[in-house]
Order: structure tokens, then sequence, then C-alpha cells
């Protein structure tokens, strides 16, 4: 589900750490890198602070990021590409995501783009499946 801010949120069949897992998994395996791995939650409690699960994966590939960062090199800003796991109020777990096309407007990046864009999108699709959906051996 897109909310037209940009974002595409997904609901996760798992807990906040099994879907970052998950989807770390299904990362490498797809051949990216992982960069960082950000547990917010634990960031707060170190903090005397209470939140909810909430882990931030950062990733990707500079064969796919590198081309928009040439188009425009505002776009590092957003690269690489991140998704968060965060369990609502109702603890039901989400996982949300930048949409590749609202980076491509957002930075107006050009024609020469759009094969990374679409690239970025299908791939994001994919591993956050991965992640979100149940488990393909259950």
């Amino acid at each position: 589900m897109s909310e037209g801010t940009g974002l595409i949120t997904v609901a996760s069949d798992w807990s906040v750490g099994e879907t970052i897992d998950r989807l770390q998994a299904a990362v490498t395996a797809a051949g990216l890198l992982v960069f960082a791995r950000i547990d917010h939650a634990d960031n707060a409690a170190q903090a005397g602070m209470r939140l909810r699960p909430t882990e931030l994966l950062i990733f990707g590939n500079p064969r796919g990021g590198t081309p928009l960062m040439q188009d425009r090199q505002t776009s590092g800003i957003d690269l690489p590409v991140k998704a968060l796991a965060w369990q609502d109020a109702n603890n039901d777990v989400w996982l949300t995501y930048n949409d590749a096309a609202w980076l491509a407007t957002r930075h107006q990046l050009g024609t020469e783009s759009e094969p990374a864009i679409n690239a970025i999108e299908a791939g994001l699709a994919a591993v956050v499946h991965q992640a979100t959906g149940p488990d393909p051996d259950a």
C-alpha cells in the first residue's frame, strides 16, 4: 500500500526482528550489500526511553544506485535504499520503504535513470515479499 507520501507499507506475518532477519537473508541472496542494521528500540532503551520494536535495514548495490547519483547527486540522500520494520500499537508488524518512482520524481531524474529505477522497484518488491510473506517451506 502506498500512502501518497512516497512510502510503501506492507503487512508482515513476522515479528519486527524476524522480518528484518528475513529481509537481510533475501537481500544477501539477491547479491545486494547490507550496509547497516539499526535497532531503534534498543537505542531508545539505552537512552532510557521506550519505543515499540522498530528496526531499519540499509542495503543496496553500487551498480544500481550509482547511475542515479550520476544523474542527480542529490539522490544519494536516499541511497542506499532502506526498509523499516515496525510494530504498531495493535502489535501488527509492517515493513515500510521508499517508492522507487517517488525517488525519481523527488530528484527529477532523467529518462536515462528509468532502467535503474525499474530494477530497484522490482528488486525491492521481491525482497520485501520474501521478508513479509508466509514461509514457502511451511
